[in-house]
């Protein structure tokens, strides 16, 4: 899949110029009080960028070049890398990993594995993998969290939505947040 990332960031800029509050994700990973964090799948680095604006640590990763561009033109002084987070190995670990905006799902099917996979490999121990995404793609949460536990981590927390709303059985959205011990 191709992106334009300008134009997919005109839409977050639309919402947060409406009064919008476009950075639940952002807030969701500061309560976990990291000092260092990987936005994984950072797309134009709204999340990166609002991490960042909050004083903490982040390096983005995404696979789409103009996405990158975009994220670089909006904030040239955070890392910014063009790699696919399938077979990511950056050699750094981080307090948090995060994957907002869908990313599992944004992988090409039958890769997820090893997407949780090249993840969990930058969370440092106690450290956390959070990911946020739908439901009824094709994704689920059972193989979600069998992903998570081939790749060493637990389920800690899991919500409905990033502003920590109950989740139960049948959601079409899940926040999970798995630890890695």
């Amino acid at each position: 899949m191709t992106w334009d990332g300008d134009s997919y960031q005109e839409r977050f800029d639309a919402l947060a110029a409406g009064g919008n509050d476009v950075h639940g994700e952002a807030a969701f990973v500061e309560s976990l009080s990291p000092r260092t964090v990987l936005d994984a799948g950072c797309g134009t680095g709204r999340v990166a960028i609002e991490l960042h604006r909050r004083g903490i640590e982040v390096v983005g990763v995404d696979a789409d070049g103009s996405m990158l561009t975009t994220a670089r033109t909006r904030a040239p002084s955070i890392t910014w890398l063009e790699q696919d987070l399938t077979t990511l190995d950056l050699g750094q670990l981080f307090d948090v990993v995060v994957m907002a905006g869908n990313v599992p799902l944004f992988t090409p099917p039958g890769t997820q594995a090893a997407l949780v996979a090249g993840c969990a490999r930058h969370v440092v121990t106690g450290g956390a993998l959070v990911a946020g995404f739908q439901l009824d793609r094709g994704y689920d949460l059972v193989e979600y969290d069998a992903h998570c536990v081939e790749a060493g981590l637990v389920l800690d927390e899991r919500h409905a939505t990033w502003d920590r709303e109950l989740f139960t059985a049948g959601g079409v959205y899940a926040v999970s947040v798995h630890r890695k011990r």
